[in-house]
């Protein structure tokens, strides 16, 4: 069984998303899978969101919160983030971790990716990572849709996924140590999805070792 596997919730009553039962051994996984690398990685990712100080900003499959203090630390104490999952095991970790010194509140709330429940045009800065792929394909696009909602015109998107291994052997690796949504992910995929949901793409590439990224607008209205 797939180390990924071992982390996964039951069927959850209001999507059909993959949740995360157990936040510990996400945590652990994360560690691991990223080699050392995990917090440059994501606070790379802070930095390629555009965040600026002050900014209002909604991480969207917050999961443990991991992205989400990181753009709390971008966007500094005047700023406010709030992160969204449906798992409640992973937002009472994500509730009980420390936030760095000089960073903006945290607030973590309950909810899915393809219904938010969040007023319109009311964030700078969407970010989500690492989520989409535990949608099914038919929810990834309406999930990017309510991001934009949420987005206020000239508000910025960032969406990070992982990005399987070129070779054969490294994907029968990562599908052999994780699942088959990760070892088959279409991030070739991904910069047509977010045009398709009426977001302007402004550039994309690689953060080491494994994750593409996507930056987006909400035009101007």
């Amino acid at each position: 069984m797939p180390l990924g596997s071992l982390m996964q919730g039951g069927p959850h009553p209001d999507t059909p998303g993959v949740t995360i039962a157990s936040p510990r051994t996400y945590e652990l996984f994360g560690a691991v899978f990223f080699a050392g690398r995990r917090d440059r990685a994501f606070t790379r990712l802070a930095g390629l969101s555009g965040a600026g100080r002050g900014d209002r900003v909604l991480d969207v499959g917050c999961g443990t919160g991991y992205l989400t203090r990181r753009m709390a630390a971008q966007v500094g104490p005047d700023g406010a983030v709030t992160g969204v999952d449906p798992s409640p095991p992973v937002l009472a970790h994500a509730r009980g971790r420390k936030r760095r010194p000089g960073s903006a509140p945290c607030t973590y709330r309950e909810g899915i990716a393809e219904a938010l429940d969040l007023p319109d045009a009311s964030f700078d800065t969407v970010v989500t990572s690492l989520m989409l792929h535990h949608l099914p394909e038919g929810l990834r696009l309406p999930a990017l849709r309510e991001m934009r909602r949420v987005l206020r015109p000239g508000g910025r998107l960032l969406v990070a996924e992982f990005r399987p291994p070129n070779s054969h052997l490294g994907r029968l690796l990562v599908h052999g140590g994780t699942a088959h949504a990760m070892a088959h992910n279409r991030v070739d995929v991904l910069d047509g999805l977010v045009a398709d949901a009426g977001l302007e793409v402004s550039g994309h590439g690689d953060v080491r070792p494994w994750l593409y990224y996507v930056q987006a607008r909400r035009a101007e209205e």
